[in-house]
């Protein structure tokens, strides 16, 4: 088959492995053929061929002609594409709710014991972690911003702002609802206008100088990123996470301390 293997390495956007991305490409060229045609095309085993076709046509990627010898035929790239969407929606959709349906099971009782049990050996240097990648950097700022009782402090960048409206700000108005204190320092600017307004809806916003990137929650959890996020790919972002308060107490207590000579967004964001 005259398809290079670029090709058919990016068939694997469709979660296709190398057997099925080699027949389905050869199928398509075909419109209609025998396993025998396939693999003789594709460069596929033979004795392999009858099984990739049979997760082929359950993907939806193929159709079986009744009769003999068996023959396939193509379906659509547009309408397979369709399918594909269909069902990964369809298994985040079943995934989701096995999850959900877990909750209230005594496995979770079980697993909420056992980590409680864990936690309770710790020593205190050991409730610490390094967070790969701004995407479990979100993560844990999601975990303990929803168990969060008291307070919760962040220090960011413009852009930083920015996310942490578009990534935070349901969990965080949550927050407010239960009373929490929630105040969100960043160098404004009237760019953020509209996400400035949104932000003062669920927290006190000020505006500051200084750039730096942490997050402290009930003075006992603090997550501090030590990369720019302007120079940095997000993949690579960097972040620590301690749960110490003897490390975060004092730091709360210098942003408070700067907090009232902060300005208030409509001094600066005009």
């Amino acid at each position: 088959m005259i398809v290079n293997k670029f090709f058919i390495d990016k068939l694997s956007l469709f979660d296709l492995n190398s057997y099925e991305s080699k027949l389905w490409a050869a199928l398509l060229s075909r419109g209609v053929a025998t396993a025998g045609e396939l693999s003789e095309i594709a460069n596929v085993p033979r004795s392999r061929c009858y099984d990739v076709l049979e997760s082929l046509e359950k993907k939806g990627f193929i159709i079986s002609k009744i009769g003999k010898p068996l023959k396939y035929i193509a379906v659509a790239p547009d309408e397979v594409v369709e399918r594909v969407k269909k069902n990964l929606m369809d298994q985040a959709q079943m995934g989701t709710e096995k999850l959900d349906s877990i909750r209230e099971t005594e496995l979770m009782e079980e697993l909420k014991l056992l980590h409680k049990h864990g936690i309770e050996k710790i020593d205190p240097e050991d409730l610490s972690g390094l967070l790969r990648g701004r995407k479990n950097i979100y993560n844990q700022l999601l975990t303990i911003i929803k168990d969060a009782q008291k307070s919760i402090v962040i220090m960011t960048t413009p852009a930083g702002f920015i996310r942490k409206y578009e990534k935070l700000a349901k969990e965080l108005k949550q927050a407010k609802d239960r009373n929490v204190s929630i105040k969100i320092a960043a160098p404004l600017n009237s760019k953020m206008k509209k996400v400035i307004e949104d932000m003062q809806k669920i927290a006190d916003v000020r505006h500051t100088d200084t750039l730096s990137r942490f997050v402290i929650v009930d003075g006992k959890h603090l997550v501090f990123m030590v990369t720019d996020d302007e120079q940095v790919n997000p993949s690579y972002d960097l972040g620590i996470w301690v749960n110490a308060p003897y490390f975060a107490q004092p730091m709360q207590g210098m942003f408070n301390g700067i907090w009232n000579f902060m300005k208030k967004p409509d001094e600066t964001a005009k």
